[in-house]
């Protein structure tokens, strides 16, 4: 049972920005199963608690991990392609939402604005959202400027731990940061959205309790009883501060 009674009672954002992996699209098995795939090609064998140092990455900075743990840089570029490739095969033949994600979505959606910030390529993340019905609910979808449209004013957008998707996503909607929340499943992307000013909800299995302090709430999954009872709360008509 998570407890929102000191946190966010009386709060209520003009805004909510979620993610994408793990978060919405339950993709870190695809992930998982990719970076595996790439380790078996080129046939690398990752050290011990990689998948835990990588979760969140940008694909690109993840293909630069994965050539460092193989202590052979050069062949970062090789090994992303491959990365990227294999995700996007598997993300588009399963995808699958997150417990309590479509749902929440649905709940949320005309009542506010909303909108994804990933570290996805752009079109992994709206094609994903689009096979789970998901995609119209949002009104932007946020990723680094390498894959996607520059942000606001055509500044250069910069992947998660960066504050850029969020503050982007929270500008895009109409929000000040500050009046803006996120929901993120990793350390990267609470990082990511601490940084830009947003208030956050952790969700997904419970971290270490210097980590899930971080976040102004960790809850299981967006179907937790009291994360619903919460946004009942939330006035209708959009939310006031």
């Amino acid at each position: 049972m998570t407890d929102t009674t000191n946190v966010l009672t009386g709060w209520f954002p003009q805004a909510v920005v979620f993610d994408c992996d793990g978060t919405l699209m339950d993709t870190e098995s695809h992930w998982q199963d990719a970076r595996n795939q790439v380790f078996r090609d080129f046939g690398i064998h990752p050290a011990p608690g990689f998948a835990e140092r990588a979760k969140g990455v940008h694909y690109i900075d993840c293909g630069r991990l994965m050539a460092q743990e193989a202590d052979k840089p050069k062949l970062a570029a090789e090994m992303t392609d491959s990365l990227l490739r294999h995700f996007t095969v598997q993300v588009a033949e399963d995808p699958v939402t997150m417990p309590g994600a479509a749902d929440f979505v649905r709940r949320l959606s005309g009542r506010l604005p909303l909108a994804v910030a990933s570290n996805c390529p752009l079109s992994v993340v709206e094609s994903s959202l689009d096979r789970a019905g998901l995609l119209g609910h949002f009104e932007h979808v946020v990723v680094p400027s390498e894959e996607g449209p520059a942000g606001v004013g055509g500044e250069h957008v910069r992947p998660k731990p960066w504050p850029d998707v969020y503050a982007t996503a929270a500008r895009l909607c109409g929000a000040a940061s500050e009046q803006a929340l996120a929901v993120e499943d990793s350390m990267t992307g609470i990082e990511s959205a601490l940084r830009a000013g947003l208030r956050v909800v952790g969700v997904g299995p419970r971290p270490r309790p210097e980590d899930a302090a971080r976040a102004d709430l960790w809850v299981p999954a967006l179907n937790a009883p009291d994360l619903s009872a919460w946004v009942e709360s939330w006035p209708a008509g959009g939310a006031r501060e």
